[in-house]
């Protein structure tokens, strides 16, 4: 007899928050990432890179993406059964699509790199549109290589 073992199902966590387009509402994005991911079974790494993530693309949303009066939102998902870490920031500004520059800013130029680091550190990242405005940002992590 060939009796199969029952499997429990993949758990997914997730976490969704609006905010304020500014720069209060950035850094509040980074401060609730590092506080949610240590609640879930991600390691340390994985959680530093996802951290830094995140404040990225809450920075450009608040900077880049901001419309007065319109909040963005920061999400995260765990995905158990691929054991995937998805990053999502949605603004209101569609038009406004980020673009990787082929080349570094300038040493004294102080901005300019955020979609570099954003590259760097996400095992893969693109955009989405949002109907019926705005845009996603997403980028995602494999949890399971540390």
């Amino acid at each position: 007899m060939n009796a199969s073992t029952p499997q429990l199902p993949a758990t997914s966590w997730t976490f969704t928050q609006r905010l304020s387009s500014t720069r209060r509402g950035a850094r509040l994005a980074r401060l609730l990432a590092v506080e949610q991911l240590r609640a879930w079974p991600v390691s340390p790494a994985v959680a530093d890179r996802a951290v830094a993530i995140t404040a990225e693309l809450s920075a450009n949303a608040a900077l880049h993406g901001r419309v007065p009066g319109r909040d963005f939102r920061v999400g995260l998902v765990l995905d158990g059964a691929t054991e995937t870490l998805r990053i999502e920031v949605t603004d209101t500004r569609g038009e406004r699509q980020p673009t990787l520059q082929p080349t570094a800013p300038p040493p004294d130029r102080e901005t300019g790199r955020g979609l570099l680091l954003v590259d760097a550190l996400a095992d893969r990242w693109g955009t989405e549109p949002r109907h019926p405005v705005g845009k996603t940002v997403w980028a995602e992590l494999d949890a399971r290589t540390g």
